[in-house]
Parts: C-alpha cells; sequence; structure tokens
C-alpha cells in the first residue's frame, strides 16, 4: 500500500506530506485547487512524467518520495535480483530534480527510471483521467484476456517468442539466399579471387611483426655503422685517448701502490673488473661490427613483403589473424555456394521446422486465451451489472491472424450491448465517455482481484456519471477497497462519502502568492465539504443535514461488505 506522498516544489505545492490509510482514501476540492498536481507527481515519481511540466520557474530543485508497505512476494523476489536491500516490506521511492538533472532511487539506492517503471507496475495500478481510452482499442483487450490467463500463458508466449524469431530468422536467410541466387557465379568468382589473393600470399602470423623489426633495422643501417664505429674508436682505438687504454692505464697506476692499503687493494680490484668487462665489450663490438652486413636485395624483398601485408590488411582485416579469420568466412560461404542446392533445401526444412513448431504453440496460446475469456467474461458481467449496467451483454470476439506473430496468432476485440434487443456491436463503437469509463471501473476490479496489486488509483473515474449511477460506482470503489488500498480524486458526493480517509485539496494565497495545500478532514469537517459539493456555493442547513444523512448511509453500506 501506498503510505506516503511526499512533495517539494511541484507547481503550486511548496511541500505537502500525506499520509493515507487502508481501504478508500478519497481527495476532494475546487475544481483548479490543484489535484492534478498529486496525480502528476506520482507519475513523475514512478517514470510516467517529468519534472519539467511541475517544476516551477523560480525553483532550482524538486522532489517526490513515496513510501509503500508491501508483502508481496514478487516484489521480494525483484529486490534480491536487482541487488536492492530489502527494507522488511517498506519499500521508499524517490525522485530528485536539481539543476536540469533527475536522480530516481529505491531504497536508497540509485537506480535507471526504467527500475522504477518495473518495479511500480507490482505496486500500484494509477488509472487516469483518459485511460479508459485504451479500452478503444482492440491490441489492448488481447492485452486484458492474456493478463487474466495469468502464468501459464505468459510461459508459452515466451515460448512463442523465442520460436518466432528462430522461424523470422530462417524466412530472412531463405529470402536472402533466393534473391542471390542469380549472382551465384559472380559471388563465387570474387570470393574465390579473395581466397585465392589470401592464400597466395602464404601468410604466417606474427610475420608483419618480424619484417617490420627488420625493416626499421635496414633503414637505418648507415645510421647504426657510423654509432658503431664512433663506439669503437672511443672505447678500443689505436690511440691513449681511448676507453681501453685509459683504464688500463688507471689499473697499472693502483696497482703500483694497493699493497700500502687495504681499501685501495679493494679499489684496485673493482677496477680490475670493470677492465675485463670493458674488454668483453670491445671484442663482442669488433665482433659484431665484422659481422655486419646490408644487403640492398633482403631490403628490398622486406620492403616489398610488407607492402603486400599492408595491402591485404586494408582489404581483409587489422591484423594477420583477421585476415586469416576473414579467409576462412570467405571459404566457408564458398563451400556454401558451391553446394547451393543442398544449402537452399537445409534452409527451407529448418524454416518449415521452426513455422511448425511456431504454429503448434500458437494454437496453445489461441486455446487459452478462449478459456482466459470466457472466465474474463463472466466476472465482467458481473461486475458491470453492479455498476448499473442491468442488461448488458458482453462477449471477447477472437480473430485468426493469416502469419503466426511473436504474440500469437490472435487479435481480440471487446463487443458489448447496454440495452435490450440492441445486437452487440464493438465497445469502440457504442460506450460514450463516461460509460467507458465505468467500463473501465469494472474490468480494473476483475483484473486487481487477479494481479494482487494492492494500491489502485483512480483520477475522476467519475466523469459523465451522475444519480444511481454514481451511487453504484461508488459502491463498488467501496467493496473494491475491503481487501487494497483505493485512493480516488472524485467531484461526486456518493463518492466521496465512501470515504475511509478524505483529504481535501484547496488553494489558498499568501504574500501574493498562490499556494496548494493538503489536509486529512475529520468530523464535521467531512460532512461540510459533502455539502460544498453538493450544495455549490450556498449550503444551506437542508444541504449539511443531506450530507450528514449521506455520510451516515454511505457507512452502513461500508458496514455491510
Amino acid at each position: 500500500m501506498l503510505r506516503v506522498l511526499h512533495v517539494k516544489n511541484m507547481a503550486l505545492i511548496e511541500e505537502e506530506k500525506i499520509e493515507f490509510g487502508d481501504g478508500l482514501n478519497i481527495l476532494t476540492g475546487e475544481t483548479g485547487a490543484g489535484k492534478s498536481i498529486l496525480i502528476g507527481s506520482l507519475g513523475v515519481a514512478l517514470g510516467s512524467g517529468s519534472f519539467k511540466d511541475f517544476v516551477p520557474e523560480n525553483a532550482d530543485h524538486a522532489s517526490v518520495e513515496l513510501i509503500f508497505d508491501t508483502q508481496s512476494g514478487r516484489v521480494k523476489v525483484w529486490l534480491e535480483e536487482h541487488d536492492i536491500p530489502d527494507m522488511d516490506g517498506q519499500i521508499i521511492i524517490s525522485r530528485s530534480f536539481r539543476k536540469g538533472r533527475s536522480i530516481s532511487r529505491i531504497n536508497g539506492e540509485v537506480v535507471p527510471i526504467g527500475l522504477v517503471r518495473e518495479l511500480s507496475s507490482d505496486l500500484i495500478d494509477i488509472h487516469g483521467q483518459h485511460e479508459h481510452q485504451s479500452l478503444l482499442y482492440p491490441k489492448y483487450h488481447l492485452q486484458l484476456v492474456d493478463d487474466f490467463a495469468g502464468e501459464e500463458l505468459e510461459k508459452k508466449k515466451e515460448r512463442c517468442r523465442m520460436l518466432y524469431q528462430a522461424y523470422a530468422s530462417a524466412s530472412q536467410k531463405l529470402k536472402e539466399a533466393l534473391r542471390d541466387a542469380g549472382d551465384r557465379a559472380k559471388n563465387m568468382d570474387f570470393i574465390s579471387f579473395e581466397v585465392s589473393e589470401i592464400d597466395d600470399a602464404g601468410l604466417r602470423l606474427g610475420e608483419d611483426e618480424e619484417l617490420e623489426n627488420r625493416f626499421r633495422f635496414l633503414s637505418n643501417a648507415q645510421k647504426i655503422m657510423e654509432a658503431l664505429s664512433v663506439v669503437q674508436r672511443l672505447t678500443d682505438g689505436d690511440g691513449e685517448t681511448d676507453a681501453s687504454s685509459q683504464i688500463s692505464r688507471a689499473s697499472g697506476e693502483l696497482s703500483a701502490v694497493a699493497s700500502y692499503d687495504e681499501e685501495l687493494m679493494q679499489l684496485q680490484s673493482t677496477l680490475s673488473d670493470a677492465e675485463g668487462m670493458l674488454s668483453d665489450f670491445t671484442r663482442a663490438l669488433s665482433g659484431y661490427i665484422d659481422a655486419f652486413s646490408y644487403d640492398e636485395q633482403e631490403f628490398s624483398e622486406v620492403s616489398d613483403r610488407l607492402d603486400l601485408i599492408n595491402h591485404l590488411k586494408m582489404k581483409y582485416g587489422r591484423t594477420i589473424e583477421d585476415i586469416l579469420s576473414y579467409r576462412d568466412a570467405r571459404q566457408q560461404e564458398l563451400d556454401r555456394l558451391s553446394n547451393f542446392d543442398a544449402y537452399v533445401s537445409g534452409l527451407k526444412a529448418e524454416a518449415e521446422k521452426s513455422r511448425k513448431e511456431l504454429l503448434e504453440v500458437c494454437g496453445d496460446i489461441t486455446a487459452l486465451r478462449k478459456t482466459s475469456a470466457e472466465k474474463l467474461t463472466e466476472q465482467i458481467v458481473r461486475s458491470l451489472r453492479d455498476l448499473n449496467f442491468l442488461d448488458v451483454r458482453f462477449e471477447i470476439h477472437f480473430e485468426k491472424l493469416k502469419e503466426p506473430s511473436s504474440n500469437g496468432m490472435d487479435e481480440a476485440s471487446f463487443l458489448i450491448s447496454m440495452n435490450p434487443g440492441l445486437p452487440l456491436r464493438p465497445l469502440q463503437h457504442v460506450a460514450s465517455g463516461g460509460e467507458l469509463s465505468r467500463i473501465m471501473l469494472g474490468i480494473k476490479t476483475v483484473m486487481a482481484k487477479k494481479d494482487e496489486i494492492e494500491c489502485l488509483i483512480f483520477d475522476e473515474i467519475d466523469t459523465g456519471i451522475s444519480g444511481r449511477t454514481a451511487q453504484k460506482v461508488s459502491e463498488k470503489m467501496a467493496q473494491l477497497s475491503r481487501d487494497r488500498q483505493v485512493i480516488a480524486i472524485t467531484h461526486l458526493a456518493q463518492i466521496a462519502s465512501m470515504a475511509d480517509v478524505h483529504f481535501l485539496i484547496e488553494k489558498h494565497s499568501e504574500d501574493g502568492k498562490t499556494h496548494t495545500g493538503v489536509r486529512q478532514l475529520t468530523g464535521e469537517e467531512i460532512t461540510d465539504e459533502l455539502a460544498r459539493i453538493l450544495g455549490g456555493v450556498q449550503i444551506t442547513d437542508a444541504v449539511r443535514a443531506t450530507a450528514a444523512e449521506m455520510k451516515r448511509l454511505a457507512d452502513e453500506k461500508k458496514n455491510s461488505y
């Protein structure tokens, strides 16, 4: 159930915290007082609305927080699956807006707004002012049938979606193969050329790196040789100034006096080691220089080989591994084209097998839908009669699609007759706006028992009704609220009188500014508000007495449920 709605800086509301109760929660108020702001704020928090439609121009921040209590097992599982803390059945959903950016949280964890929408579908069902218009679209009719059918049908639909994807994929492959049949010879020639070009290159993994290193060496051969000559002259030249001569002379000088001090002997030993290391270095350097060679033909061959590999990389892949993978894929395509008839036969068999399985599961779905539709029809008729459609007849008509889809092979439409002697006709061709609202309430009542959503919100479900019909609607909402929470905005005293908790939304001005406030009514305040709804501007004692009697009778009616 929705326990708390906390709103800050949303349109005319600076800050309001509404604590809802069990049963039927009613919100009333003058036209323009700001009732739509509350429903809009709910929508913003749950991801079906935007802050930009509500945040005042002079406000740099706004927020909406919802606190739910729920015992739903589905919600508990959902929290576990998404690593969101379970707060012993309490769910806190918040959405804040600051400096053009909004952030959503569930139990303190920052989440994408899509996850909020996903979770909210198990917590609350909001029937907006124009939602009844969805009854005008047959697509919604099929959705209601499926929702009523439950888990068994959903599993079949999931299987249907999987099979349809397989069938669509096989059909597309077959279509492409048949479309390309005329170009098969041309494609085979082109693919053969590509495979041969790669094969003729005789590529070897890692070859390009080896060649690049060798090319870099050969390209700098002269520079290398000049540097080596300088190094050789400095370390082991013919004169007395090279490093070898200097270190040898230094070693001799130190050796002559080393016996006079142990530390000198250690220094002489270190210098002797350095002399030996330099000797090893000059010997290795001399060997490297003697073996050094530059072959113009080798340089040309390495350069040409690199050009070939880079050319293939530009055509077939960034690395030799990519090129060879491309070659294997093209060889497979060539093999397929070489065995085209067998390939097409395989695709046809695959498509036919997928279609057969798909048609079978579509048949199962149709059967489940028709069974669901029979039960749904019975319950909707009972619910509509409770709403003063005394002579209503209602049926769900199915038509079979020519081809299977990911949702089966059915279209559904609601047929209704609301008066004796009139034939059944499509709902969208018969019902007025007010009648659609009542029909939607009847359907919501049936579906609520099925999906076990704990909180239902109705925004002006009373549009276009009055008198006895309004009384029937109020009784239906009161019945509905006995085993779940119902929150409703209404303009009708009949509905408001059924409230277990009654809130007044009112607008007031202060210091040249207009604000919307919400307060819970008690005792005589409830009677006064019912009298205002009944009597308008001038509230007489007779009107107040009527309001008090209406409330008394409503309480008696509720106690009988």
